[in-house]
């Protein structure tokens, strides 16, 4: 599927969080040893946004080196986060890739320059096998979207023409969005569906297998006490939700850009202490059984949050 990478040569920047450091090491060694990479800077770990950023301001302000193609890989626990906020930044064009097809289509179509991999989900052996697609795929090359065949002429004018617009976003003349986060400006153009069962809550589901979802909460609602068949990761964009794991009786307080773990079966309770909205991705299709009432539920949060305020004093 994926063209040879011929000639070129490729400066590759590498970052992670803390938590999925063996995959990133395994994945720079494995860089290391291509024939067609010249240099990896291995930028170590951090907080998976903090990573993802060092990998996206050095692929964009590296000098530009006819010969020399400069790209980015940062991992972390799901391969979205860094996903998020290395896109944050204008030139950085990264996906988060769990198959060899994936690599290979969003090279060949999104000119991907920064490569995201889940150190949850993908193992080394198949990461490498995905970087090497990456590697060797040009921008427009045939790919499984095309059916492994070139790409008719209208489509090769239109990427010519799209790639040239990428790269004028957000230079170009059309009014700046309020946010500058890729997300969170795709957000604004989607239809949501509410949460029937969680009063305030909505929902959109961006992808499919393994799913994807943006949701948001209004400031007040609860989500009572209830689990799932699948674990699940999420990201907060923005405000701030309490979470308590009433099987590992631990809570969790969460702002913008904490990301959290949730595994299959455990039972969960959350308030929103302002309007929020996360990303969250599982495995499998969306099930939820509840082991409340809201009523319930907000009794026992009020509980909870009145005791913890007098412990306080």
């Amino acid at each position: 599927m994926a063209a040879s990478a011929g000639n070129r040569r490729f400066k590759i920047f590498a970052a992670a969080d803390a938590f999925v450091e063996p995959l990133k090491d395994t994945i720079v060694a494995h860089l290391r040893a291509h024939p067609s990479v010249t240099e990896v800077v291995d930028l170590g770990v951090d907080k998976y946004y903090s990573a993802a950023a060092a990998v996206a301001r050095n692929v964009t302000s590296s000098s530009s080196d006819p010969a020399l193609e400069v790209r980015g890989v940062v991992v972390c626990g799901t391969g979205a986060g860094v996903t998020i906020f290395a896109n944050k930044y204008p030139g950085v064009y990264a996906t988060h890739c769990s198959s060899v097809a994936e690599a290979v289509n969003t090279r060949s179509i999104n000119a991907c320059n920064v490569l995201a991999l889940s150190g949850m989900a993908t193992p080394p052996e198949t990461a490498a096998v995905i970087a090497d697609a990456w590697l060797a795929t040009p921008f427009r090359a045939p790919c499984p979207a095309s059916g492994d065949a070139p790409w008719p002429e209208d489509v090769q004018k239109f990427l010519d023409v799209a790639s040239q617009e990428m790269a004028s976003i957000p230079e170009g003349s059309a009014p700046a969005p309020d946010s500058t986060c890729a997300i969170c400006c795709l957000r604004k153009g989607m239809e949501f569906e509410p949460v029937d069962v969680m009063p305030g809550g909505e929902m959109r589901i961006v992808r499919q297998s393994p799913t994807s979802a943006y949701v948001r909460f209004k400031a007040g609602s609860v989500e009572p006490a209830h689990h799932h068949t699948f674990g699940h990761d999420l990201v907060v964009i923005k405000g701030k939700k309490k979470v308590w794991n009433l099987t590992k009786k631990e809570n969790y307080d969460l702002v913008d850009g904490d990301f959290l773990f949730t595994p299959a079966g455990d039972v969960h309770r959350v308030k929103y202490l302002e309007d929020t909205e996360f990303f969250i991705r599982w495995d499998g299709h969306w099930d939820i059984f509840l082991e409340e009432d809201l009523e319930t539920a907000r009794s026992a949060i009020d509980a909870e949050l009145i005791g913890v305020a007098d412990s306080d004093k």
